[in-house]
């Protein structure tokens, strides 16, 4: 091996394995990624935590929701971890956030042109990057206090405007895919805010991992206990208002959701910081490399998806035929393996690298400081 291609993988290995970045980050945006493959490629069933077969049901719903979790986490690290950056370098740091909301948005809108029968995440993303921006000089406590009170009250509204009449009109479904709707961000932006606090509070600390792992837990079995609990009680179908909100399904945009959810995302977080402590670290670097390219991961499953169901059958939009393939396991395994070559011989995910470079040209600086980005 000569000097060049031995000096390549020692930088790529430090990157991805340096002091300065968060392996835990990496390891619960590698998990996000996954579940989502899990839930657009597999037959999830209905999650019943009593019965063990059916938690592969765990993915549906709360990969994104960890997905949105840790955009709010990646946001705050890139905007200076628990020492929000000064006024000027913030100024900076947000109208490169914003070029990338752009961009990611742009993204977006060329993957729903595929016609792949999944809702595309990245629209809805790239509002809430955009929606996050005012609240990066705030404080840990002060965000995560906002996001408590968006979570509490976003949910009641949500339901009001889900009954828009926009929705039915002949443009409403272009505008729901242009929006993200699915992943509706005035409740989905409680998700977010939580993950800049998190990243505001200093992941780094193995206390703050211990509070963060504890208090996901708790909120986790709060709003599930209360939704199973609540579905016993014949009177919580009979307010339409109530049966909406007083809800953990996923998708939902319930309050039980934003509670359980955003607590089983928090906790998942906190665990993947803990684990990436221990010399488990290593076990999960595929895992990790995944987590370190994420956009480039989620973009490559849908082309792929895509390419394979025009072979096939001619026609991108069939779901149950796609899925009759099985092709979950080989493009996982496939991206996976991918994913790890190319983050130990290239370095940085080829969509991170371009999204990045596209963003310091817009708005040229020298700023470097934050990782995990």
């Amino acid at each position: 091996m000569t000097d060049r291609p031995r000096g390549m993988l020692s930088r790529n290995w430090a990157r991805l394995n340096g002091q300065g970045r968060l392996s835990g980050i990496d390891l619960a945006r590698g998990l996000a990624v996954l579940g989502m493959f899990a839930a657009h490629l597999l037959v999830t069933p209905e999650l019943l935590w009593e019965i063990p077969s059916t938690w592969l049901g765990l993915v549906d719903g709360r990969s994104s929701i960890l997905f949105a979790t840790l955009a709010g986490v990646s946001i705050g690290l890139v905007t200076g971890g628990p020492r929000p950056f000064g006024r000027e370098q913030m100024a900076i740091a947000r109208m490169r956030l914003a070029v990338r909301a752009g961009m990611l948005w742009s993204l977006g809108v060329l993957l729903i042109a595929t016609g792949v029968p999944l809702y595309v995440i990245l629209p809805a993303y790239a509002i809430m990057f955009v929606l996050t921006l005012p609240f990066t000089r705030l404080s840990a406590a002060a965000v995560l206090v906002t996001a408590a009170g968006v979570g509490a009250v976003m949910p009641w509204i949500q339901v009001l405007l889900d009954e828009a009449p926009l929705w039915s009109t002949p443009l409403g479904d272009e505008l729901s895919a242009a929006l993200g709707w699915h992943y509706p961000f005035p409740v989905w932006m409680a998700f977010v805010l939580a993950g800049l606090g998190l990243a505001r509070a200093d992941l780094t600390r193995l206390r703050v991992q211990l509070i963060a792992l504890a208090a996901g837990v708790g909120l986790a079995i709060l709003g599930y206990g209360l939704d199973t609990a609540g579905r016993g009680s014949a009177d919580a179908v009979t307010a339409t208002l109530w049966s909406e909100v007083w809800t953990a399904e996923p998708h939902s945009s319930g309050l039980l959701e934003v509670i359980g959810s955003g607590g089983f995302a928090m906790a998942v977080i906190a665990g993947s910081l803990l684990v990436c402590r221990t010399v488990l670290v290593w076990i999960v670097l595929p895992l990790r490399a995944v987590g370190a390219m994420p956009l480039t991961a989620y973009t490559a499953q849908i082309v792929v998806w895509a390419i394979i169901a025009l072979v096939v059958f001619g026609n991108t939009g069939l779901l149950t035929p796609f899925r009759e393939l099985e092709p979950f396991w080989p493009l996982t395994l496939g991206i996976v393996v991918a994913c790890t070559a190319w983050a130990l011989v290239i370095g940085r995910g080829p969509l991170e690298w371009t999204f990045d470079r596209v963003s310091k040209l817009i708005v040229p600086t020298t700023l470097t400081r934050g990782s995990n980005g």
